[in-house]
């Protein structure tokens, strides 16, 4: 019989877990365990072997949050999460890096988290770049998705950059065919996208986030999640290609 997929998500905030992908593993038959940073004692040192051994994970996801990767005198159990993730990709395994996520993954892989020109709130367009390799994860010629990011990553060493739009050049990346970093949200959906809008934490890195804002959020119809959910399960499916096989 063949083994369950034993997936594993690292959780910053309380809003910010699953999202849309929760269905599609659980379809999968995926067992689904988790690290909720945000829930550790403040005062409690974390030590890399209280997180899961890095054998035992075929599938990481890592979730957003409101904190900065650069911010570990604030939250000092980042350093040891981005060393666990450089451990973990040591050893070729998939993994997918959404929005604050995909950060952490180019920074423990010694690329700069910097402040975008631009702070990214609501739906925009995104852009596949012309001149991705073939072989690359496949992306439509433009999406639309949620963004909600003050900061963005370089693209770490040896990444193939595969999206860009007007407001942050760096959207999208992939390292080999078994990791994805995202900038956006593409799990948001309409129960996950209320919960941001609940968290005083992250409408606060908004300055310009106003009552017409809000209301145009709250508004949108479901099927404009849609994109971006499916655009994830195939992120999933493509990075565990290799371990299907």
């Amino acid at each position: 019989m063949k083994p369950h997929l034993k997936v594993h998500y690292f959780q910053h905030i309380a809003g910010e877990g699953f999202g849309s992908c929760h269905a599609y593993l659980k379809a999968m038959n995926a067992q689904i365990t988790a690290t909720e940073f945000f829930a550790l004692p403040a005062d409690l040192p974390l030590d890399i072997e209280a997180l899961p051994h890095v054998e035992d994970v075929d599938l990481l996801m890592i979730m957003g949050g409101t904190m900065s990767v650069n911010d570990e005198a604030n939250f000092p159990w980042l350093k040891i999460e981005k060393r666990w993730i450089r451990r973990y990709l040591a050893l070729g395994k998939p993994a997918i890096g959404l929005c604050l996520g995909g950060q952490l993954i180019a920074n423990a892989l010694g690329a700069a988290v910097s402040r975008n020109a631009v702070q990214e709130l609501g739906w925009t367009a995104v852009r596949k770049l012309p001149y991705v390799p073939q072989g690359c994860f496949e992306l439509p010629e433009q999406f639309n998705v949620m963004q909600w990011h003050s900061e963005t990553f370089d693209i770490p060493k040896g990444a193939v950059h595969l999206a860009e739009n007007a407001a942050c050049r760096n959207q999208m990346y992939q390292i080999g065919t078994n990791v994805l970093g995202f900038q956006f949200h593409p799990e948001i959906t309409p129960h996950s996208l209320a919960l941001f809008l609940e968290d005083e934490e992250e409408l606060a890195l908004f300055p310009g986030y106003d009552a017409a804002r809000e209301a145009e959020l709250k508004s949108a119809p479901e099927d404009k999640f849609i994109q971006g959910n499916q655009l994830l399960n195939r992120a999933i499916g493509y990075v565990l290609q290799k371990t299907a096989s």
